[in-house]
């Protein structure tokens, strides 16, 4: 039995991709409480304004490459990333203005605009399809790896190598900066607060004077901010595909429901206990337990619960059961 190698394999192949997926979920999930929670509706067309801000992002990171520009061991693609939220912006205010507010004054129940979402999700589709296509993208450049598992091996001497790709690193560093930035505002900022006054009581926060079309700008703001920086994360350790951000519509949703939808703490719980649920499910153990086990023991198949090509049924399952069982999710959200 070896206990050290084992060790560093669950590092490599479990615990540190779940961290780099659950913190790019649990920013998405943070884009879907917030217009839950304030704008009272289940925005559908979430991940395909995660792939819209990821796309303009992308066209600025070719942009800057084809003059020379870049953040050398970092990839370009930070550098696009506020050009890609300022579009990403730009469209959630203009569909705003066109779509959601005439429901907005007509005070239309909040199924309706979950169907109003779900038609805003198949234009936006087309958009981002039409701006760059539907192939698969890989945008990341600079240093690949902060340690390869070839040079953990040589340090270590042990069989197993741990690989840390840089873009694993930037996620979690920058979803830390994310969510401290977003908590400070929404608790330390006078339009923070306003904006959770709006969503505690709309009529008394009304009756506060509180501009209920300024809470609205700055959240579609916000949410512009969260969409882009997740699906530029997401793009940057996996790979850039349309259809793939409109599938990741379902672990997004499950774990703002799994948290407790409305609630910023609990979207981010949830986003990593999708995340690990998933990475746990699909991951072949064989390679673990050979390490661990006696050798009369070793597995002869791959341990594995479920491929990995239906994780996603992961996330289904196990909002099913939230829904089911505790509607109010893990950290006592909203009911749905």
């Amino acid at each position: 039995m070896d206990y050290l190698n084992a060790l560093v394999a669950l590092a490599n192949f479990v615990i540190v991709p779940g961290l780099a997926y659950g913190a790019q979920l649990a920013i998405g999930a943070l884009g879907v409480t917030m217009i839950y929670g304030i704008l009272r509706f289940s925005n559908f067309a979430h991940g395909d304004t995660m792939a819209f801000g990821t796309a303009i992002t992308i066209l600025f990171t070719w942009l800057f490459q084809s003059w020379g520009i870049s953040l050398g061991p970092l990839p370009t693609a930070l550098l696009a990333l506020p050009f890609g939220i300022a579009g990403c912006a730009l469209l959630l205010l203009g569909t705003d203005k066109v779509v959601y507010k005439f429901y907005r004054a007509q005070k239309a129940k909040p199924v309706i605009l979950v169907i109003v979402s779900l038609g805003v999700m198949f234009v936006m589709n087309g958009i981002v399809r039409f701006v760059i296509g539907v192939r698969d993208i890989r945008f990341a450049d600079g240093e690949r790896f902060i340690i390869s598992a070839r040079d953990f091996k040589e340090m270590t001497g042990l069989r197993e190598g741990l690989a840390i790709k840089s873009t694993q690193a930037i996620t979690l560093v920058v979803a830390i900066i994310v969510m401290a930035l977003l908590f400070y505002f929404l608790n330390k900022t006078r339009t923070g607060k306003s904006m959770r006054a709006f969503s505690d009581n709309e009529d008394l926060a009304l009756l506060s004077g509180i501009n209920p079309e300024r809470v609205v700008m700055v959240t579609w703001l916000i949410v512009a901010a969260l969409a882009t920086t997740a699906g530029v994360l997401y793009g940057l350790d996996k790979s850039f595909k349309a259809f793939t951000y409109f599938q990741l519509l379902l672990p997004i949703f499950a774990s703002a429901i799994v948290g407790g939808i409305g609630n910023p703490v609990g979207a981010i719980a949830g986003g990593f206990t999708i995340a690990f649920a998933e990475v746990t499910i699909t991951y072949a153990w064989k390679k673990i337990l050979v390490y661990i086990m006696p050798e009369n023991l070793e597995p002869d198949g791959l341990v594995q619960l479920m491929s990995t090509d239906y994780k996603f049924a992961v996330s289904f399952a196990i909002l099913i059961i939230v829904l089911l069982f505790k509607p109010t999710g893990l950290f006592k959200g909203q009911s749905i």
